[in-house]
């Protein structure tokens, strides 16, 4: 059945094979964007690029305007009800899709075909406002490669060549240019961004600048890639992998936010860093926070460009604007220090120690009777953390990635359900709970969320902090160590830690299939694939300006500037130009003047599909074009006739008659007007 179907395609006409080839060339474009449009856009498109692929089929007549007017309203409407704008990146994306698909309906002349080519590039160029990566890029490229072949095909007529010839054809011109792109992307110079492009409020999994129960679960069942990090000297043991992000001090009962940046007295950084820095180099990929979640603890601000970095009170780092962009830069941390040793306990009297009222009486009850226990009545605040931690550790708590929702029956008593009765929460559940906890005891604490570890992969010696990785734990206050550390997951008894597969999201079709292979083989073929992922990150999407006045220091330039990288570029241009001239000329040397004339001869007669071969005298060709073109192709014979005695003939001529050439390429052009052919249906 299948190579029957092969055999019907193969005989229909040229126009609707090349046709088809188009249409398939449309689809595969547009398919990465299908999880970006709205379901009417996807199901619209589909069922135009079917249509279209019958009508080719069949040779059925195109629909009329009144039709296809119809569903470019319909379109344009739809996309308004959807954004309730035709402005922005995905209106602007939804409109170019169904516009390309609705373009293949009045697919009737080579000009129509053009506007769909012009289209395909310009979709080509949308996929990288959602995604750079990698697998996006070679993806891009199958594209590209498809449509300079299906524009080869529009510039040839019909039968000439075919779509192998065609495909080679586009391959060796785009190869042609590759030199040219790769010293533009090199040397061309950089400037740094002036804006991010954000998501149209598309959400997006990632750190947030506030926390309510779940949310960290909800970001943890992500696999995605946060952040990758390479040791420089040391790597850091895994429990001192703490990545600070938004520090959580506000909360209202329900939900925990950071403090305004500007509010209450001036703050300073009090840290007190001991031992040597480790030195690392970070990849930090897109993200919806201006928060750097850097490793804890730093001194010196990281240099990033295009932004400005500073370091607030409570040891986040936080740039000017948020990180729409995959950046990469180095950075140090010190592993052993001490935070706010010397700050006053009057900044934590309205801040660290609030507690809302009327949300979770009992729990602060359970604290208040903790405290009022004889060896805990003058405790210093690490004896009660202590003493909390105990309690997690030995109440039967479960650390678990589905607890269910909490506050259903009462919302202003989450932690007290939490912490008296269910007992069973992921990381911020616990972190929550311990900082309620020490306030009622009036010990200043607060949230931190960020991530902790960080998967180690051999092949290109990085670490891999994913979304799973997504954490929170807590700080207290002490006025002899300063804010402390503690991780109240942490207490929970390993063997009462869930880990089994059902924490994870039901795996899809692929994933299941892929959980079925071995699982040390999988592991090596997703550390080499992301290890090539990375390497396109590094040396692709992150070559900045640093990097191209680095290229030339190692050229021999002592202090590059940018009118260095300017005459570098121009003379690299310049010399590749004149190579390209040199071989142009070398080759046209090289081959005989009667040759090259019989090809111009040959692409002419191509335009009337008449296919002349190599091994063809003029002679014979003027016997041919009689027979095929009869009377009207009289005037191009005696011409073949002239260039045969000339070549031929005892005083044969040397050089080619460019005068006969002319006339020959002009009489085939107006010959294939008088015929009129159409490329495409």
């Amino acid at each position: 059945m299948e190579l029957k179907r092969l055999q019907d395609l193969r005989h229909l006409p040229r126009e609707a094979r090349d046709t088809l080839f188009l249409l398939a060339v449309i689809a595969w474009t547009v398919l990465p964007h299908f999880p970006h449009l709205p379901a009417w856009c996807i199901l619209l498109t589909v069922l135009m690029l079917a249509w279209r692929t019958q009508l080719a089929l069949v040779n059925g007549a195109m629909p009329s305007r009144w039709w296809l007017v119809a569903l470019l309203l319909v379109a344009a409407g739809l996309t308004l009800w959807t954004y309730r704008t035709l402005l922005g990146k995905e209106p602007g994306v939804t409109m170019a899709v169904t516009l390309m698909a609705l373009k293949t309906l009045e697919l009737r002349a080579r000009r129509d075909a053009f506007v769909v080519f012009f289209l395909g590039f310009f979709i080509v160029l949308t996929h990288f406002l959602y995604s750079q990566s990698l697998l996006v890029a070679l993806a891009m490229l199958v594209s590209v490669w498809g449509l300079l072949t299906a524009l080869v095909l529009a510039h040839m007529p019909v039968g000439q060549p075919g779509l192998r010839q065609a495909g080679a054809l586009a391959m060796r011109t785009a190869l042609f240019g590759a030199p040219i792109m790769a010293l533009m992307f090199v040397l061309f110079p950089r400037i740094g961004p002036l804006w991010g492009v954000p998501k149209d409020g598309v959400p997006s999994t990632g750190l947030s600048s506030s926390m309510r129960m779940g949310s960290v679960a909800e970001v943890a069942l992500s696999d995605k890639v946060a952040l990758r990090v390479r040791f420089l000297d040391r790597v850091p043991p895994p429990q001192a992998m703490y990545f600070r992000g938004p520090v959580l001090t506000q909360f209202n009962g329900v939900e925990w936010t950071p403090l305004p940046e500007f509010t209450g007295p001036a703050r300073r950084l009090d840290l007190r860093v001991r031992g040597e820095p480790v030195r690392y180099e970070m990849t930090l990929e897109p993200q919806s926070l201006a928060v750097l979640p850097l490793l804890e603890a730093g001194l010196a601000p990281p240099q990033l460009e295009g932004y400005r970095v500073r370091q607030l009170a409570d040891m986040q780092w936080v740039a000017h604007r948020p990180v729409f962009e995959r950046i990469r830069f180095e950075a140090e941390a010190h592993i052993d220090f001490r935070l706010g040793v010397g700050e006053p306990a009057a900044y934590f009297t309205n801040e660290a120690l609030e507690l809302p009222t009327g949300f979770n009486p009992r729990t602060l009850e359970w604290a208040a009777a903790l405290r009022r226990e004889p060896r805990y009545a003058n405790a210093d605040p690490r004896t009660l953390a202590q003493a909390v931690l105990a309690h997690i550790r030995n109440a039967g708590y479960t650390y678990t990635l589905s607890p269910d929702v909490y506050g259903e029956t009462d919302a202003r008593a989450t932690i007290d359900e939490f912490w008296l009765d269910r007992k069973l929460g992921f990381c911020e559940h616990f972190a929550a709970a311990f900082v309620v906890v020490m306030r009622a005891m009036d010990v200043p604490a607060r949230v931190v969320t960020g991530y902790q570890g960080a998967d180690p992969t051999p092949v290109d010696g990085f670490h891999i902090v994913r979304q799973s990785h997504a954490h929170a734990w807590a700080e207290y206050w002490d006025d002899t160590a300063g804010w402390v550390r503690t991780d109240p997951t942490a207490a929970v008894a390993p063997e009462r830690v869930l880990r089994s597969r059902n924490l994870a999201p039901a795996p899809g079709l692929v994933a299941g299939a892929l959980g079925n292979m071995n699982p040390e083989l999988l592991a090596q073929l997703r550390g080499a694939w992301e290890a090539a992922n990375n390497r396109w990150n590094q040396w692709v999407l992150n070559y900045s300006r640093g990097q191209q006045l680095d290229l030339l220091k190692n050229l021999g330039f002592r202090s590059p500037s940018w009118q260095d990288l300017a005459l570098l570029l121009i003379g690299a241009l310049s010399s590749l130009a004149l190579a390209g001239a040199l071989w142009a000329w070398w080759d046209r040397r090289r081959v005989d003047p009667w040759v090259r004339q019989m090809e111009s001869v040959r692409r002419a007669l191509q335009l009337l599909h008449i296919d002349a071969g190599a091994h063809e005298a003029p002679r014979a060709l003027a016997q041919r074009v009689l027979h095929e073109l009869g009377s009207a192709g009289e005037t191009l014979a005696q011409m073949l006739n002239t260039l045969d005695q000339q070549r031929y003939s005892r005083a044969s001529i040397r050089r080619p008659d460019g005068a006969l050439t002319r006339r020959f390429h002009a009489a085939a052009r107006q010959l294939r007007r008088n015929r009129s052919t159409s490329v495409f249906l």
